[in-house]
């Protein structure tokens, strides 16, 4: 898209907002010509022209937003970038002790399945790699033809630690012109939704939201770093999504990706097999598959990894028994670079005095297959790493291993229940079926609302307990509870149903819910026969006009009250003040014009006619707290600093941060409103200014702003999390510090962290803990024979695990 069409993106909400409020304010002429007349509308058409001021005030404001980021924007973009990139990765290399004390030699050479590589004169000459100097592997990388390169393998063959060694070797020696490698983990790319450039941008925007600065940056500069090929995509992990999508995501990439723009795909053989035989290779990409480790080499790192000591010599008759049987089932067994690690993990990193003794995996009386050995080292590896914390790391968190076992157990359930291994903080509510449904979530969430609408009744005087008249007030208490319950009942369902968050989800999801409240008060008004059908129908059209702009103003601030797909970001700072307060002041005089006409037009078309100056007085007071907390909230939502990495941590203070402000001014804004109301009321009519803040008034603000704050909430991330984690601690499957353990299982090697998500280490270590085997997925369709044969110059992979 260039970069016209990319303004016209980012300005369409906008235009959207303009549009809606000039038809918010022509519809309210509408409903004047209906209920008043010709003339009062006629006359009330006179304050419209603040509509065009709105206008202007809001294209001035988004019009420094069209202008793009700058070359030299986009250049300290691409260093920022490439310094969070290493700075994430090498921690997580260190977590993983993929340095300590090497990177496990795997030679990594041409796959033998036929037909899944280009043609070798586009691919280059034949690869035979050998994965333990990064540095090394970022040379041989760049030595392919198209740097272009798919990584394939078996589980546990280390597709995933060859793709960080790979990013890493290429980010401690650039070279000029090199783009930048972002390792993504492909978890959560759905190539039915968004295209792959739009799925990049929205996950390095979220992962590395110090490139979402547009004052350092510019508006665009991820967009540009995409287009410009700036970047080089590492996607890890095509066979974690379902297999039904696999060549769909292949297709996707040669249709975003042309032959010529660098890439990296990992994937397993199988899986990778099939998704080529669907929809033809990855154009221009070289194919690599591992050889088997050598059991010398890994005996050898294993040794290295031991404390010295007399504990060597398990390790030398460990040794020497791989050397008597080198098909043995412990050889085929260290033949995975995954049961290497956890080897490491359970008998390696043993605490000083165990008796952890590695020489009895080569006893065949009690380990007579791989397999055997494989199921001992997954069901010996979380009790272990426990133990040995809570023995030599007096420090730190105890964890019972039993209970963390039970724990991660069912985390890994909860994840093989979800078509992704990612354990998205924000999307915990999934594993609560009263949570995920929408219906049941709406229920649920109407209890508060319902709260909202019984606090809405004065409480009882002194008088009316003595005289018996607390059946009346509980009675509407019910009735104003049970009509705050469905309208937000129904707004989060519609809410739920529409495709998107923006303007005119906004606009429908408000529409909806004043309707229900209108058609609700209009039942109540015919039924208890208090000024007949024509009373019910006006108030029920005021109403709908009324609610509907109150409730599109909290919607616009907070979103539809559903959990987020992403959470979001907040800072609180004064970074750049000087150039974002003219937006933020012109977005808060934009929003204090537009109450001006809706609340005069509210005001005459229900027959009441306070002083104009009390009307603009109030309007502009009114609009200006708003828009001073709209404009507030937006500062708030931005980049923290240069060095910002997103962590579930970071994202879940951050997002907490949003949903309480939220939740305070949304609070404050729906309270504020109810008070405007009754400035004007008492301006028209006696008693006057005396009831604006009476004893019967006050149970109605504060009515009207905890259901706007239920709906503020209701639209964050952190409320969902926060009550799917306490039901899930008060069952006992997690538990309650759920994040403290989530670091503490990172820590120790049983997580790993992709941005702001947990993952498992591996696949088979979540199947292990849940209980379900590691079978081989099913084929959706038998495997056709390979329409081109592999070309005769291949290297083929060594059967010799030791062959040089």
């Amino acid at each position: 898209m260039d970069h016209a069409g990319k303004a016209v993106v980012r300005l369409r909400w906008h235009r959207v907002l303009v549009g809606g409020s000039s038809g918010v304010l022509v519809a309210g002429l509408g409903l004047m010509c209906l209920l008043k007349g010709v003339a009062e509308a006629a006359n009330a058409a006179t304050v419209l022209g603040s509509a065009g001021v709105v206008a202007l005030l809001v294209e001035w404001a988004r019009r420094r937003s069209r202008t793009h980021s700058t070359s030299d924007q986009v250049d300290e973009a691409a260093r920022a970038l490439a310094r969070l990139v290493g700075r994430q990765w090498e921690e997580e290399a260190v977590l993983r002790q993929l340095f300590d004390p090497a990177p496990l030699p795997v030679t990594w050479s041409d796959c033998s399945e036929a037909g899944v590589a280009d043609h070798r004169e586009l691919v280059g000459a034949p690869i035979s790699w050998c994965a333990d100097e990064p540095e090394s592997l970022a040379g041989d990388f760049r030595g392919l033809r198209r740097r272009r390169l798919v990584a394939v393998g078996p589980a546990g063959s280390g597709k995933s630690t060859f793709a960080v060694l790979l990013t890493l070797g290429l980010l401690r020696s650039p070279e000029e012109g090199d783009p930048v490698p972002v390792l993504l983990s492909l978890a959560s790319f759905d190539p039915g939704r968004e295209a792959p450039a739009e799925w990049l941008r929205r996950r390095i925007t979220s992962d590395y939201p110090a490139l979402a600065d547009g004052e350092v940056y510019g508006p665009s500069v991820v967009r540009d770093l995409l287009a410009d090929g700036r970047i080089l995509p590492v996607l890890d992990g095509l066979d974690e999504l379902p297999a039904s999508g696999h060549g769909a995501v292949v297709a996707a990439l040669n249709r975003a990706y042309p032959a010529g723009a660098p890439l990296v795909l990992t994937c397993r053989t199988e899986s990778y097999v099939d998704a080529v035989a669907e929809t033809g290779v990855l154009a221009g990409a070289a194919v690599v598959a591992p050889a088997p480790v050598c059991p010398a080499d890994a005996v050898a790192l294993l040794r290295l990894a031991a404390p010295p000591g007399r504990g060597q010599e398990s390790w030398t008759v460990l040794a020497d028994g791989l050397a008597r049987d080198p098909g043995g089932p412990a050889a085929r067994a260290l033949a995975s670079p995954l049961m290497v690690a956890l080897v490491r993990s359970v008998y390696a990193d043993a605490a000083p005095g165990s008796r952890a003794d590695p020489a009895k995996l080569t006893d065949l009386s009690r380990f007579p297959t791989a397999a055997a050995i494989e199921q001992h080292l997954l069901d010996r590896f979380v009790p272990t790493v426990y133990g040995r914390a809570s023995s030599t790391e007096p420090g730190a968190r105890r964890w019972d291993p039993e209970r963390a076992r039970r724990h991660l157990g069912h985390l890994a359930r909860c994840l093989n229940q979800q078509p992704t291994p990612d354990l998205a903080w924000w999307r915990l509510y999934d594993a609560v079926p009263a949570l995920a449904a929408t219906w049941s979530r709406a229920l649920l969430w109407s209890l508060p609302a319902a709260l909202s609408g019984a606090l809405r009744v004065p409480r009882a005087s002194a008088a009316e307990l003595s005289d018996g008249l607390t059946d009346n007030k509980l009675l509407l208490a019910l009735e104003f509870g049970s009509i705050f319950a469905i309208t937000f009942f129904v707004m989060q369902c519609v809410a739920a149903a529409l495709p998107g968050r923006d303007t005119v989800a906004a606009w429908v999801t408000a529409l909806c819910g004043t309707l229900t409240t209108s058609v609700v008060i209009f039942a109540w008004y015919v039924t208890v026969g208090q000024g007949g059908f024509a009373v019910a129908a006006r108030t029920s059209l005021l109403d709908t006009f009324g609610g509907t702009f109150a409730f599109f103003v909290v919607l616009l601030i907070t979103g539809p009250p559903v959990p987020p797909r992403s959470p979001s970001r907040a800072a609180f700072n004064v970074r750049h003040w000087r150039r974002r307060l003219p937006g933020a002041v012109a977005r808060a005089v934009g929003v204090a014009l537009l109450f001006v006409p809706v609340l005069h037009i509210y005001w005459l078309a229900e027959g009441r006619n306070p002083p104009s100056a009390a009307v603009v007085g109030v309007s502009l007071l009114i609009g200006l707290s708003v828009g001073t907390g709209l404009a507030a909230l937006q500062w708030t939502r931005s980049a923290v600093t240069v060095q910002d990495i997103a962590s579930p941590r970071s994202s879940i203070r951050d997002d907490r941060r949003v949903a309480l402000a939220q939740g305070v001014y949304v609070a404050l804004v729906t309270s504020v409103l109810a008070a405007a109301v009754n400035v004007l009321y008492a301006a028209s009519e006696p008693p006057g200014f005396a009831t604006v803040l009476g004893e019967a008034t006050r149970p109605r603000y504060v009515s009207l702003g905890l259901f706007g704050a239920t709906l503020a909430l209701a639209a964050s991330a952190w409320p969902h999390y926060l009550t799917a984690r306490l039901v899930l601690a008060a069952r006992g499957g997690l538990p309650w510090r759920l994040q403290a353990f989530l670091a503490d299982a990172r820590r120790l090697g049983v997580l790993r962290q992709v941005g702001p998500v947990h993952q498992f280490r591996h696949a088979r270590i979540q199947h292990h803990l849940a209980g379900v085997p590691d079978l081989p997925r099913p084929r959706s369709r038998p495997r056709p024979e390979p329409s081109r044969p592999e070309s005769s110059d291949s290297v083929p992979a060594p059967t010799d695990p030791c062959a040089p």
